[in-house]
């Protein structure tokens, strides 16, 4: 099986893939950006199943269905506010991804779309979110013939400028 890592532009709740990953606030019950978006898409069974799962520490994921979404899955992942990199947030964001990651080969996922984890408004810088997005997936991908597919949702042209650049040094 050929294992591919793809950066595209699009809503990320569209994509018909096994999973997408929701970059989630520590309560996962909705919030603004691609977690409002994703609530917001999969309907109000997906806040109803959130709601019992008591949130997530951050660098951590937790699954739900995918209720109204195309994808079957949601990975929930709360990813580290960027307060200057001295306070462990590179592991923060490698753990997203390993947790995530954990999560498709327990549900054998195929294929998995993330967004640019903590980029947002945690401000994380995306160069250095995307070196750390990309090597954890080639671990994995390495690690992992059953994953077919990563995608990298890239939301605007900054970051997949950021995603892109990662993409080519890694190889």
């Amino acid at each position: 099986m050929n294992n591919t890592i793809e950066l595209v532009s699009t809503d990320i709740t569209t994509l018909e893939v096994d999973c997408i990953v929701n970059a989630a606030n520590n309560s996962l019950l909705g919030g603004g950006g691609v977690d409002g978006a994703i609530h917001s898409a999969a309907g109000p069974g997906l806040l109803e199943e959130c709601r019992k799962l008591d949130g997530c520490a951050t660098g951590e994921a937790r699954i739900t269905k995918g209720h109204s979404l195309a994808a079957q899955y949601v990975i929930h992942t709360v990813g580290p506010v960027w307060r200057g990199g001295a306070t462990g947030e590179d592991d923060l964001l490698a753990s997203c991804y390993q947790k995530s990651f954990k999560l498709v080969r327990e549900y054998n996922l195929q294929s998995i779309a993330f967004p640019a984890i903590s980029t947002g408004i945690y401000g994380f810088p995306k160069q250095r979110a995307a070196h750390i997005a990309i090597r954890e997936t080639q671990r994995e991908l390495a690690e992992n013939k059953g994953l077919a597919r990563v995608l990298f949702v890239c939301f605007n042209n900054e970051t997949r400028i950021a995603y892109n650049k990662a993409l080519l040094e890694k190889r």
